[in-house]
């Protein structure tokens, strides 16, 4: 069965492509299985000096695929893979993120876009809440910039995601943005990458450790319930929920 990540090597970095085009990316059980197979394999290549995260189409991540919605333990998994991979880990966007899409972003320890992306934490406008992901995005956004997009749904832009923390850089072409990142990447010693990743990530592991068992609970519960399920099916139907005035 063909993978839904492909990998590629060159001169030091690890590029792993989500490439689930029929899905828009969607967190399927199929997609973040393979993406957890790729990083593990990354983990234990010493060749590593780094990884870049990116994709295939106009979206990066649609978030979770509303047809085959993957357990939330995997979703937590994959998310605290990429947080102590003992590699930093580059996320590269050129289209857009919504919804636990935004959770990859948070994972990662340098995310940039391209100028045209967009990014929403949708959520809430199909009756469940961003719980899960939470576990990457509130260590490292700004509490009150965030707040706005949790709550309202709103689509926002590049510049902004820079603004709230959920991006560390963005431009009109997202390689020259990261061109001096991964050449500063080329040049670091490996162990001295691994201890630094390390101390940027303590409170990051700390909310894990602390949080995730009730925010995989929360996001189950919501998931099943009956407002989840309106919502989903409106959103397949491409109407309004009929919560909506």
């Amino acid at each position: 069965m063909t993978s839904l990540v492909r990998t590629a090597h060159e001169r030091g970095l690890t590029t792993l492509t989500l490439d689930s085009p029929a899905n828009r990316n969607a967190l399927s059980a199929a997609l973040l299985g393979d993406l957890s197979q790729a990083l593990t394999a990354v983990a234990k290549d010493e060749d590593v000096r780094a990884v870049v995260l990116t994709h295939t189409g106009n979206t990066f991540c649609a978030g979770a695929d509303l047809r085959d919605p993957p357990d939330t333990r995997a979703m937590v998994g994959v998310l605290r893979q990429i947080v102590e991979l003992p590699r930093p880990v580059v996320a590269r966007v050129t289209g857009h993120v919504r919804a636990g899409g935004l959770g990859l972003l948070g994972a990662c320890d340098i995310a940039a876009a391209s100028a045209a992306a967009t990014f929403a934490l949708t959520e809430v406008r199909i009756g469940v809440t961003p719980a899960v992901i939470s576990l990457t995005l509130l260590p490292r956004t700004d509490p009150r910039a965030i707040a706005r997009y949790y709550l309202s749904g709103e689509r926002f832009d590049a510049a902004e995601a820079v603004r709230t923390g959920l991006l560390t850089a963005s431009g009109d072409d997202v390689d020259e943005v990261l061109e001096p990142v991964l050449d500063g990447l080329r040049r670091a010693e490996p162990q001295a990458l691994a201890e630094t990743k390390r101390l940027l990530t303590v409170r990051v592991l700390e909310t894990f450790d602390r949080d995730a068992a009730d925010l995989a609970a929360l996001s189950a519960r919501l998931f099943s319930s009956p407002q989840a399920r309106e919502g989903m099916t409106a959103f397949l139907e491409r109407r309004d929920p009929e919560w909506v005035v």
